[in-house]
């Protein structure tokens, strides 16, 4: 079941605005807080960090859609298995024909980085990218591509996250790193410039954005805007000498049609690449949205108790009109199953 709110209301009416205090209750509800580099940042200096020309304002992939005030801008559902949580927070947004529409080309983006287990939550959850590849063919979607550039072996995250199986069982096109289908592209940054990134992303209608939160070393967090990372080849580890700058390139290189965050389980230590079962919360909540920004500074304060100055790309995201740090002051709709 949903929550009350679901029961009584009409979809086409506008979410309720929380104030500052209601959202931050709302948040501690689910958990609250848990607990060579000179060389590398010279050549990456060198080879791309300048200012951001006007013409590089084509070179971004945008496929947003049109904002509806009857919707909220993020959403957060609790209490329920990965399917059903997907399925409440499309609901939410507006269903996903608001989304996809027939004919078009769509590729998820899950974060399938590391040769783990769903239960290690170092990759997205299995059965939310199936919902999603259920959905978008719902809608009328023409192809729907599941694929990403991992860390470690392609072959074995795929096999041993789920995800491939999982997508496969739902008709999706799941595509390995393919080294001949990376063209480089004028990304249009500070930091990135020319950079690879890998085809599918650049040719498609629309892109779903399906990171998981998880800790990280570096930033503290690893959210939805640090999944991006995931399209581009190249050593692209040497963007963490940077990597805030560089996250903020991104961000706006790459502007999702929709954004769900996996916090079905959540990496609390140990991040990225995890591996101890005792570093995973099982939170069973998926946040998602149109905005980035928002989604990700939400899910830092709630998991990590992090605020947007101790996440410096977040204010970059921002200042280039990506979304907002101020989650508290956006259009919120609370779910709960079950």
């Amino acid at each position: 079941m949903v929550d009350q709110e679901s029961k009584t209301g009409a979809r086409s009416e506008p979410a309720p605005s929380l104030t500052r205090r209601a959202a931050l209750l709302q948040l501690l509800g689910l958990g609250g807080a848990a607990a060579g580099a000179t060389g590398a940042a010279i050549w990456l200096s060198h080879r791309s960090a300048r200012p951001i020309p006007a013409a590089a304002e084509q070179s971004r992939r945008d496929h947003r859609v049109s904002e509806d005030p009857r919707f909220p801008a993020l959403t957060v559902v609790q209490n329920g298995e990965p399917r059903a949580l997907a399925a409440q927070a499309l609901e939410n947004l507006g269903g996903i024909r608001r989304f996809i529409s027939r004919n078009d080309v769509v590729v998820l983006k899950p974060n399938i980085a590391w040769d783990r287990t769903p239960e290690q939550a170092a990759n997205t959850n299995p059965d939310l990218v199936a919902e999603v590849v259920r959905q978008c063919w719902q809608a009328g979607a023409r192809r729907v591509i599941v694929t990403e550039v991992p860390c470690n072996e392609p072959r074995r995250c795929f096999a041993r996250s789920g995800i491939e199986a999982a997508a496969r069982a739902e008709g999706a096109e799941v595509l390995l790193p393919d080294w001949d289908r990376f063209p480089e592209v004028d990304l249009g940054g500070v930091v990135l410039k020319n950079w690879p990134v890998f085809q599918p992303f650049l040719e498609a209608d629309k892109v779903i954005n399906l990171p998981i939160a998880k800790h990280h070393s570096l930033t503290g967090a690893t959210l939805g805007m640090k999944n991006w990372y995931g399209i581009l080849g190249g050593e692209r580890n040497r963007l963490h000498q940077q990597i805030h700058q560089s996250l903020a390139d991104l961000a706006a290189f790459m502007l999702p049609t929709l954004t769900l965050l996996d916090c079905y389980r959540v990496l609390l230590r140990n991040g990225p690449t995890g591996g101890s079962l005792d570093d995973v919360a099982l939170k069973r909540t998926l946040v998602a949205g149109t905005d980035p920004v928002a989604i990700d500074a939400w899910a830092a304060k709630a998991y990590w108790n992090l605020d947007p100055e101790q996440l410096p790309y977040l204010h970059m995201a921002a200042a280039r009109g990506l979304g907002t740090v101020e989650f508290d002051k956006l259009a919120v709709k609370f779910s709960h199953l079950a």
